[in-house]
């Protein structure tokens, strides 16, 4: 069983040598990525935004279209790998930075973001309390968080935690572990998120998002009247 630092070195070795090919449309295992943008983009399109964070941003694939659809917002990218942010930066993306940082400690004031996304990232995270305590922090009351990640019926989820990832790290993967939607759920609600979407889906996806209530919505759940 590996730290979280071992595992976070694995990840930044593995996507620095990605980095050479992450855009090139022959990227290998990291071409199903694109498969989680439009459910993500279908997602922001129903509320406004000003500043939007991604983390796990990978080269910016993501800022990049999302920039594209809304353009005059303000868009940030972190990941771990500097390589990765180099390749992101050197696009030139409008209204984009590009931030080396961990998903886990995010370096961002309080209430900076009216949403986040994390796109097929999560299940490189030791430690997904502290990314959930994260980004409930970096949310503006009513910010949305999108996230899509792997999921599976309990006995196929097993099998990818203690076989596939494991064998994943054996050949340089920083994979760490995939949740089911209880797991996922807890993760939110411990870090005062409210879950207003949840599901497995097609292909083993977890597609969730998730809201940071306003102080009135705050007292209501404390009063027991949101359910």
């Amino acid at each position: 069983m590996r730290n979280d630092n071992e595992y976070k070195a694995l990840s930044v070795k593995e996507f620095t040598k990605a980095a050479e090919i992450y855009d090139s449309g022959h990227a290998g295992i990291y071409e199903m990525c694109k498969d989680d943008y439009p459910p993500i983009l279908e997602e922001l399109k129903k509320d406004d935004f000003e500043d939007l964070l991604d983390v796990g941003c990978g080269t910016g694939p993501m800022v990049e279209l999302l920039a594209s659809e809304f353009p005059g917002r303000h868009y940030t990218g972190l990941d771990l790998t500097p390589k990765i942010i180099e390749v992101a930066s050197a696009k030139g993306i409008e209204g984009a930075r590009f931030v080396v940082g961990d998903a886990e400690d995010l370096p961002f004031d309080d209430g900076s973001f009216d949403a986040v996304i994390c796109a097929n990232s999560f299940h490189h995270y030791p430690n997904p309390q502290a990314f959930f305590d994260g980004v409930a922090r970096v949310l503006r009351p009513a910010g949305k968080l999108v996230l899509r990640d792997y999921t599976a019926p309990a006995p196929v989820l097993w099998l990818m935690n203690h076989t596939e990832m494991p064998l994943a790290n054996l050949v340089g993967h920083g994979d760490v572990r995939a949740y089911t939607t209880d797991e996922v759920h807890a993760f939110c609600t411990a870090a005062g998120l409210q879950p207003i979407k949840l599901e497995a889906q097609r292909k083993f996806r977890l597609h969730l998002v998730a809201l940071k209530p306003t102080d009135a919505q705050n007292a209501r759940l404390r009063f027991g009247d949101i359910q």
